[in-house]
């Protein structure tokens, strides 16, 4: 597969580019979690033009499982409460459930661990005409362990290139690959964290283990640098999504995503030639 972001100017790209890693370290820090490259100005147009989205990228998805020439796969990656799963609400939410599957990533168990850690990855890929999306990804593999000191720093590189050349053997057999780091700020996280607590309809999505974990922000900050930096590669690249506005986390994603389908040249198959002429009675 060619890059998903190739080298023709657009506006689109210029916005983006920004947005991308580069050089030996991805610091966060250096990305604003508040910005809003891709608003239009007020979130009204903004939420307004997440729902135009949403129709159009119904309609290519449509065209993309008629097509089958393709697959695309989604790694929507970020910390806790960074809006993994209303991206999935927002941008995916109207396509239909034919073509689009979810997968959520928890720890893995114990038949996953006998085997190695790409191997339950391998297994959800999206097929032809399929898009998948990861919430959460193999990416946890190179990011908690590496935080709590469960691997080397030799096998934590090895990792990172497996993973690169997992993406690649996927992308040379026809799969896109898109990856989104969804970035929030600290005390966005604090907020969102609060509000689970808060609201009983939202007591289930919190956990004990969501604090801990807080405690090492500054170590996972570091750690998705150093991923951001080693794994974005032309042929799976990392997009970073200003996310403490959940409209703007919505509409940076589907707008890159509806620019990388309309550049597939996605077409209906042809019709069987048996059929020219016939008339149903």
């Amino acid at each position: 597969m060619p890059s998903p972001f190739d080298n023709t100017p657009s506006p689109l790209l210029q916005r983006l580019r920004p947005w991308q890693p580069g050089g030996k370290n991805a610091a966060l820090k250096d990305f604003d979690p508040g910005a809003k490259p891709f608003s239009l100005g007020d979130k009204t147009r903004d939420k307004a033009a997440v729902e135009d989205l949403a129709v159009e990228l119904d309609g290519l998805q449509n065209l993309f499982y008629a097509d089958k020439r393709y697959k695309l796969l989604v790694v929507l990656q970020g910390t806790d409460t960074s809006g993994k799963d209303g991206t999935i609400r927002g941008v995916f939410g109207r396509m239909s459930a034919l073509g689009v599957h979810a997968v959520g990533w928890k720890a893995p168990t114990e038949t996953e661990r006998t085997h190695d850690y790409l191997w339950r990855i391998h297994q959800q890929v999206p097929q032809a005409g399929e898009i998948t999306v990861f919430n959460r990804s193999h990416y946890e593999d190179v990011l908690v362990p590496v935080v709590n000191g469960w691997i080397t720093p030799e096998q934590h590189q090895q990792r990172l290139a497996h993973i690169n050349d997992f993406e690649r053997m996927l992308s040379e057999t026809g799969t896109i690959v898109l990856k989104f780091l969804l970035h929030i700020g600290f005390d966005e996280q604090r907020e969102r964290l609060q509000e689970r607590l808060d609201d009983p309809a939202k007591h289930w999505k919190f956990s004990m283990g969501d604090i801990e974990v807080r405690k090492q922000w500054a170590q996972y900050q570091n750690a998705y640098g150093t991923v951001l930096a080693a794994t974005h590669t032309p042929w799976a690249p990392w997009t970073i999504v200003p996310a403490n506005s959940k409209t703007h986390r919505n509409l940076m994603i589907a707008t890159v995503l509806r620019e990388v389908l309309q550049k597939l040249d996605l077409r209906y198959p042809a019709g069987d030639p048996a059929l020219a002429g016939f008339t149903v009675k």
